[in-house]
């Protein structure tokens, strides 16, 4: 029997292999903690209070901005006429701000963007607010380039919106601020142009709109977006990768398809995980620098989705495939582990299905946002809370996998001493490199289980405004993804069929080598597996 390419391939030449893979995997830290910036960038900027001095209120053609030619009139709050009313009131904020008295664009390379808005209402005895008011918003959105007058806006998007403010007091003073907490206001899966204008006015079309919501003193905008230059090196990692990944693939099939016998599961579920890796790695982000993609983030949530449902799935088959079975004369199905990987689909349609629901709704309007009610946050935080907990029982359920396999084959190493000295040398050697492999698997798990929960934790932060302060460095985040990339293609390398051909019977003079020889070589059924260490473990149930 051949084996696999891990079992055959001598001692310098994997040491050579694994210091090589050690040495990406540290060199992929490196590059996230001393090349690239923070992933993320937020900017708070306070609202601008314009007059809108027009007849038509509701003309999209007008926009109120602040800085360049043709800038709002400027009113203050404290000090209205009674000449201005609600109508005439327009909260402008222009993006980005400048910094240090200097003006800055946004960059395609930041690709997202992000607006979370914080309301300031000031304490006033004869305009006490309710609790969990509602405050209705109309909120425009609109952009210019580079080379356009100050004055050339273009309508983006609007909408009407309704927020629930969540506020409270500690004391109830003419100069105190109420404690609100901040609500998600639109999110954008492009940044596609230079400049960004948000208008936001509080309409009272009907008695009860916005009379509930206090003296409001001041708006907030925090806008987040990644940053231009951790897109850069990501970007140049995937283009690192991506080739790498592929080349490997088409050498990986071409070993399998110089043998006689059909691909075995193992070899299968190998095959889909790294052609899921592949359409990971691709970096189609560089289409976004020449064309508006709004669908790049829910695109790119499908992607990562394929690749945690392929790799959790491998794991499971993974550690299976090296487990006894009752039924070894049969090649191994996924029917087999349909228990194992209909938990795995279930809660990656799950949250599909929610991701659809967020921005598959965004597509078309970016105002909206499933956490704006009290059941859709309810669904919301569920859908992150179970699926924090889902994975985190899958690590568990994948360590006891481990821990049986490991069993099996503590147990099956105690006919190894009755071997001739040859073959137990040779499946010493097969067992040992096997356990560094799975445990190089559970550590691997780990870091993407770790992952998986602080993304959702940090995607949600925001939105259900908790205080929840998370370091999510660069140097994770390039650590984990070249993690998975040299993983996936050690894998390929060292559980590819290997050419050479180990003999079914040593040179022996003593007959009851001979014997163990015989009753230990590769049984007519056992031609399909995928290594002689899954025949060695599987054996027990035949003897």
């Amino acid at each position: 029997m051949a084996g696999t390419i891990i079992e055959n391939l001598s001692g310098r030449k994997l040491t050579v292999l694994v210091t090589f893979l050690l040495l990406c995997q540290v060199i992929c830290f490196l590059i996230g903690g001393l090349v690239a910036p923070v992933p993320a960038n937020a900017q708070n900027i306070l609202g601008t209070i314009c007059k809108d001095t027009s007849i038509m209120k509701n003309d999209t053609t007008k926009w109120y901005y602040y800085r360049g030619a043709g800038k709002c009139e400027k009113i203050d709050l404290d000090s209205i006429h009674h000449d201005v009313s609600e109508r005439d009131i327009v909260f402008a904020f222009q993006m980005p701000v400048p910094r240090e008295s200097q003006a800055y664009d946004y960059s395609r390379w930041q690709q997202n963007l992000i607006g979370v808005l914080q309301v300031d209402i000031r304490y006033h005895s004869q305009m006490e607010m309710t609790s969990r008011s509602a405050i209705t918003i109309d909120a425009r959105l609109a952009y210019r380039n580079k080379g356009d007058p100050d004055d050339a806006w273009k309508l983006y998007t609007q909408s009407t919106e309704t927020r629930v403010l969540d506020c409270d007091i500690d004391i109830k003073s003419e100069n105190y601020l109420y404690n609100c907490s901040a609500v998600p206001l639109f999110e954008l899966g492009s940044l596609y142009h230079d400049y960004y204008l948000l208008n936001l006015r509080l309409p009272v079309d009907t008695p009860d709109m916005n009379a509930h919501i206090g003296h409001i003193q001041d708006l907030w905008v925090t806008v987040i977006n990644q940053n231009g230059g951790f897109t850069k090196v990501w970007l140049s990692l995937k283009t690192v990768f991506f080739p790498c990944i592929i080349a490997i693939l088409v050498w990986f099939w071409r070993r399998i398809h110089i043998l006689e016998r059909k691909p075995v599961l193992l070899e299968k579920m190998l095959l889909s995980l790294g052609i899921a890796l592949c359409f990971l790695n691709a970096p189609i982000e560089y289409l976004t620098l020449q064309y508006d993609l709004p669908f790049m983030l829910l695109l790119g949530d499908i992607r990562q989705g394929i690749f945690y449902a392929m790799l959790f799935s491998f794991w499971l088959v993974f550690a299976g495939e090296h487990m006894l079975i009752q039924d070894t004369s049969a090649q191994s199905s996924l029917k087999q582990y349909w228990r194992h990987l209909s938990a795995v689909a279930m809660g990656c349609i799950s949250l599909f299905i929610f991701d659809m629901c967020e921005r598959g709704v965004q597509l078309r309007n970016p105002f909206y946002s499933i956490w704006v009610t009290d059941l859709g946050t309810n669904l919301a935080l569920t859908f992150i809370i179970l699926a924090g907990i889902s994975t985190g029982v899958y690590f568990l359920f994948l360590c006891y996998m481990v821990w049986q396999v490991f069993l099996n084959i503590s147990q099956r190493r105690q006919s190894l001493p009755s071997m001739s000295s040859v073959r137990r040398l040779r499946y010493e050697g097969i067992i040992y490199r096997f356990m560094f492999m799975m445990l190089a698997t559970l550590l691997c798990a780990a870091l993407t289980v770790i992952g998986f929960i602080l993304g959702q934790v940090a995607e949600g932060q925001w939105k259900w405004d908790e205080d929840i302060e998370l370091e999510y460095t660069s140097a994770f985040f390039t650590g984990v993804y070249g993690m998975w990339n040299i993983y996936i293609f050690s894998l390929l390398v060292l559980y590819a069929p290997s050419h050479k051909q180990w003999p079914a019977n040593e040179n022996t003079s003593d007959t009851q080598n001979l014997s163990e020889e015989h009753e230990f070589s590769p049984l007519p059924s056992e031609r399909s597996e995928i290594s002689s260490l899954t025949s060695f473990i599987r054996k027990t149930t035949i003897d």
